[in-house]
């Protein structure tokens, strides 16, 4: 059994949050002005640069075959089943699961 000391563990939202809080608290400390490196032309510039990347990595490579996931697989194969068998049990009928299992038929 793995005792709670030997778990391998991630950083939390929260963990995430204070770490940001302190930073910001460290840049305040040595009088860096985080508006000011942000409103900086060549940040803004790096800003465009990275955002124009990730719209064309998105466009080019990636739109397709997210599109293709979430029309063709996610809505058409689960979301659609998912809602017929929520307004079947609304409606007091049997789902799909219970259509499908084997059942003894005693007589």
């Amino acid at each position: 059994m793995i005792s709670f000391n030997e778990r391998k563990r991630g950083i939390s939202i929260i963990g995430v949050l204070l770490l940001g809080f302190i930073l910001i608290l460290v840049l305040s400390y040595f009088k860096i002005s985080v508006k000011s490196i942000v409103e900086s032309p060549e940040a803004q510039e790096n800003i465009e640069y990275v955002g124009g990347g990730t719209r064309n990595l998105w466009n080019d490579y990636l739109k397709k075959p997210a599109l293709y996931f979430w029309n063709d697989i996610f809505i058409n194969i689960f979301w659609k089943s998912f809602i017929n068998n929520m307004e079947r049990i609304r409606d007091g009928k049997p789902t799909d699961y219970e259509l499908a299992a084997p059942s003894l038929d005693r007589e």
